[in-house]
């Protein structure tokens, strides 16, 4: 009897995977996805023209940079990285992948919109009793209450704790855009000539090869 369980990456499903069940039902992206896509948004979608070929629906675009910038995912580049091989990413961009450039420029050119999106995710968040989106808290030191929770919020303290979260939405930007500008190419891609797997496998044989051969050069 085998000590330890079988690894099997050559699996074959009988049905595609659904996206629906790639998270558990508390994850925070799947509230990010909900609250985003209960807002309105049609003064954002309007300024798509719709020529050309058809672009990236907003509401992905914003939960993909909203819970990106709320787990400390700044950097575009990361983020579409992400869109590949972090599940949270794929489910919220429906296993599309928007590159750095797309995500950069929907930030910059939405960028006011963005940011009053991006706070009132926050404040829906924070009347839904979350106290903690992502990085980001709602509850704790950075929001100090002076009321109750169950009881009625005074319009003043409501306005001070929009202008905390906007505040921490500016901040979160600030890091966005200075990440975009000091981000580098992804260096831990595969050169090309070794991405097929078949290909992998031989150059790793080889790099094998060599390593032991310098190894009996050394004894």
């Amino acid at each position: 009897m085998s000590r330890f369980r079988p690894i099997n990456r050559e699996i074959d499903y009988l049905l595609p995977p659904s996206v629906q069940d790639w998270l558990p039902e508390s994850h925070l992206a799947r509230y990010v996805v909900e609250v985003v896509e209960g807002l309105d948004l049609s003064k954002l979608e309007s300024v798509y023209a719709g020529r050309g070929s058809a672009a990236y629906h907003p509401a992905m675009l914003l939960s993909l940079l909203i819970y990106g910038y709320a787990t400390g995912a700044y950097s575009s580049r990361k983020i579409e990285r992400a869109s590949y091989d972090s599940l949270a990413f794929r489910f919220i961009a429906c296993d599309q992948h928007p590159d750095h450039d797309t995500l950069a420029s929907f930030r910059r050119r939405h960028g006011e919109q963005f940011a009053a999106t991006f706070v009132q995710v926050l404040q829906i968040a924070r009347e839904n009793q979350v106290s903690r989106f992502g990085t980001v808290s709602l509850d704790g030191t950075k929001i100090h209450a002076h009321a109750s929770r169950h009881s009625a919020l005074s319009y003043a303290h409501a306005q001070n704790i929009e202008a905390q979260l906007k505040a921490e939405v500016q901040e979160m930007l600030k890091l966005a855009e200075a990440a975009d500008h000091s981000d580098l190419p992804d260096r831990i891609s595969l050169p090309d000539e070794i991405k097929r797997r078949e290909d992998r496998l031989a150059a790793l044989a080889e790099g094998k090869t060599k390593i032991e051969a310098l190894g009996k050069e050394r004894l």
